[in-house]
């Protein structure tokens, strides 16, 4: 039995998809819970780039950790290699569908879909914004992968890599 294959996805891969990323990593890991996470951008401008200062601050304030990540694009194989290509927003599950339509359709879909209780559907890019806003969006993600994980079989499981 493999891990469940995830892609966080946003705008530029600096703040909000690394974050779900190293949130995913560290919180399957408490819960005994196989995946792959990964992050990408839909937009190739931050190509390269360390994650977002700001981000990692308030992550590692909660004990995440980032590594050595790099910004990267989407890529038409993401659709292949991925079980479940996960957006931070509307803009970026639009621009998903648009790039792989077929295999979009079947495997992408918002991340905060799995905290339906939330006040709130996307995940606001906190880029121009100020620590408050890379706490909301850390909170928002939290939130999310904690929803995400509840739909996840515990390593040893038959899983499938069926969310949901």
């Amino acid at each position: 039995m493999r891990p469940t294959r995830i892609l966080f996805v946003c705008l530029g891969n600096i703040c909000r998809s690394p974050t779900a990323e190293v949130v995913l990593r560290k919180r399957a890991a408490e819960r005994g819970v196989a995946v792959t996470a990964e992050s990408a951008a839909t937009h190739g401008y931050n190509r390269g780039r360390p994650p977002d200062a700001r981000a990692v601050r308030v992550a590692e304030a909660r004990g995440y950790r980032f590594g050595a990540k790099r910004a990267r694009t989407v890529e038409r194989a993401d659709f292949e290699r991925f079980d479940w290509l996960l957006a931070m927003d509307r803009q970026n599950l639009d621009e998903l569908q648009r790039m792989n339509p077929a295999l979009a359709g079947q495997k992408a879909r918002l991340l905060m879909d799995f905290a339906p209780h939330a006040e709130v559907r996307e995940i606001p890019d906190p880029y121009g914004g100020d620590r408050s806003d890379f706490e909301y969006m850390l909170d928002l993600i939290e939130r999310a992968v904690d929803g995400l994980l509840d739909t996840m079989p515990p390593s040893g499981s038959p899983s499938g890599g069926h969310l949901g």
